[in-house]
């Protein structure tokens, strides 16, 4: 009997584009429910930018990596509320927020475990409220 006459297993297709859930970031209108926060696409992104605004950042009393993600988060978050993906610009409204840029920290409290905790960080990011993050100088 020759290899093309023998049985082979079958291999599993991917689901098709069609069947799959849509991704939360990319709906006009995405599901809000407690707990769920405001996703927006390429909030990933954040963390990159905030890295590298925060690099030259050392505040006493919080750990660099708590800094960054907490930046990042509030950034992600006002990105979301406008209905796109993070800018720069986000995240230096981020850090004014917290007076990082002008080197006189004002509500640095927060930060603290933020990196290694998921319910940290959403009650660091739910305390943020919306006329803080869209508020005109």
């Amino acid at each position: 009997m020759s290899r093309s006459g023998e049985v082979r297993p079958t291999v599993s297709t991917a689901t098709p584009e069609i069947g799959r859930q849509r991704k939360v970031g990319l709906l006009r209108h995405a599901p809000t429910s407690a707990g769920m926060g405001t996703q927006a696409p390429g909030e990933g992104f954040a963390m990159t930018l905030a890295q590298r605004e925060c690099a030259e950042l050392h505040v006493t009393g919080i750990d660099h990596h708590d800094l960054v993600v907490g930046v990042a988060l509030v950034a992600a978050k006002r990105a979301s509320l406008a209905g796109r993906g993070p800018t720069v610009y986000d995240v230096r409204v981020a850090l004014d927020l917290f007076g990082l840029r002008s080197h006189e920290p004002t509500m640095t409290a927060g930060f603290a475990g933020l990196a290694h905790s998921y319910a940290a960080q959403r009650r660091f990011v739910d305390a943020v409220t919306e006329e803080q993050l869209f508020s005109q100088p």
